[in-house]
């Protein structure tokens, strides 16, 4: 008899934001622009969880922080320039050796070569670094391949065809691992021309000023208006157009093509979905959605991640398991993507290793929050002003406020420009300023919150073996 330990399907996309998702557009939050109808069956069918956080939201860091469960500064990923060591323990390692099939298809980003190599996987094959959407290279233990096709089709080929092959008398765990919707957006022919003749709704704060915060994000070098390139328009900007209507121009060209790669994610998410029903293998798997981080789909005006703002923050996670999970569900407790491979053991029965940081949600899946659940998280971003000029900062964030000092200094961290900022403060009411345009740091009314909140830091860095800015003021 087959061993009724539940298989994993954990599917995870590159830049996907929560809020490009139909099933978490209906909460209100943020209004739809596009349709996902096989992401809203996942959710139809197990758990939508509104409150998802990245420790660090840059692909490569998010990636080991999944597979080691560990903070950055652990596992050594604090920038993309950053390998991983292979030789860490990570959840697929553990799965595979307590009897799971394992194999891994798409992106890995982490570093090729000896110990940055994928390990843990009875089967790999993956991009050489960020990848191509169209006829892409795949790397595996034997060399190096051309697959013709679109990249979001390959990659579910090779998932589907592993599926087929695999050994039905033993649980498994597949990583389906996306490159799309990352930059530069290349949509396939079969979603070419959807949204031609619509326009996307802009942003409430797409015309964001940047006053009222820290210098931080007037200076980064993600705005759709200035720092979109040619390669990611694909054609020249109309004649004739006032600053405000190409800003306007640049945006429908851009979030059309992010949303055109996301529809074919969703398609392929169909044809997983569609195996499993067909296979009988629907009830007793777990299935994953979710992105190694948010992305700003014009908010604030930019384009790209990296901040601890909320749409950077967030991730989108569904999650089902009819065996366990009421369909339509949904959570508003605080997880963070350092808790997925706890999950991912608890429903294995393997116990979790004491170098893990993170903690098991399961019970969250079940409809029963824990006592002294968490209610706050900690951030932290490395990679000063590399890419989009972005400042290196840390921050805490709990049910109501958020915390981020820049602390703004390299600190020797490799990818990084040693080109040292003044350091400075943020605080926002997330429930009076949910867009948070308005930071309250030097409001005397918040004093207290301010005084509160930086003990909590502390608290979290010390939790999780960080140190704190050695100049912090």
């Amino acid at each position: 008899m087959p061993e009724q330990r539940p298989n994993i399907v954990f599917i995870m996309s590159d830049d996907h934001a929560a809020h490009a998702m139909s099933c978490y557009a209906a909460s209100g939050e943020y209004p739809a622009i596009n349709s996902t109808p096989n992401l809203d069956r996942l959710a139809a069918g197990g758990m939508r969880f509104g409150h998802c956080y990245c420790t660090n939201s840059i692909c490569a860091p998010s990636r080991a922080t999944i597979l080691t469960g560990t903070y950055n500064h652990v596992n050594g990923v604090t920038t993309l320039a950053a390998k991983l060591d292979g030789r860490q323990v990570t959840f697929p390692k553990l799965l595979q050796a307590a009897g799971y099939q394992t194999a891994l298809f798409g992106k890995w980003h982490l570093g090729h070569g000896g110990v940055h190599d994928p390990t843990g996987f009875d089967e790999w094959k993956v991009l050489p670094g960020q990848g191509l959407y169209h006829n892409p290279e795949l790397i595996d233990p034997t060399g190096t391949s051309v697959y013709p096709g679109y990249v979001t089709d390959i990659i579910t080929d090779l998932s589907l065809d592993w599926l087929e092959r695999r050994d039905r008398a033993r649980p498994f765990c597949l990583l389906v691992h996306h490159k799309a919707p990352h930059r530069s957006w290349e949509p396939d022919e079969r979603h070419a021309t959807m949204y031609e003749d619509i326009d996307i709704p802009e942003p409430v704060t797409f015309n964001d000023d940047y006053e009222h915060r820290a210098k931080a994000a007037a200076a980064a070098r993600m705005r759709v208006d200035r720092d979109l390139n040619q390669r990611d328009l694909k054609r020249p900007v109309p004649e004739g157009l006032t600053p405000e209507q190409e800003k306007s121009w640049k945006y429908q060209r851009y979030i059309k093509d992010y949303l055109r790669c996301i529809a074919s994610i969703d398609d392929n998410v169909g044809r997983l979905l569609d195996y499993l029903d067909a296979q009988g293998l629907t009830e007793n798997t777990i299935v994953i959605y979710t992105s190694d981080q948010g992305f700003f789909l014009g908010d604030h005006g930019w384009f790209d991640k990296r901040f601890m703002y909320e749409e950077s923050l967030r991730m989108p996670f569904l999650m089902r398991y009819p065996a366990e999970i009421a369909a339509g569900s949904v959570c508003d407790q605080i997880i963070l993507n350092v808790d997925f491979p706890e999950t991912f053991l608890d429903y294995a029965g393997l116990p979790v290793p004491e170098t893990f940081q993170g903690v098991s949600f399961r019970p969250l899946c079940r409809g029963k929050t824990p006592a002294g659940w968490q209610t706050s998280l900690y951030y932290r971003y490395w990679m000063h002003l590399a890419n989009h000029y972005v400042y290196a900062h840390y921050g805490v964030r709990t049910t109501r406020y958020k915390l981020i000092y820049y602390y703004a200094d390299a600190l020797g961290q490799p990818g990084t420009v040693d080109e040292r900022k003044e350091p400075e403060w943020e605080l926002f009411d997330l429930e009076r300023d949910p867009r948070e345009l308005f930071s309250v740091y030097g409001d005397p009314a918040y004093a207290d919150v301010v005084r509160d909140l930086r003990v909590e830091l502390r608290r979290l860095q010390l939790q999780v073996g960080d140190t704190p800015y050695p100049g912090e003021q």
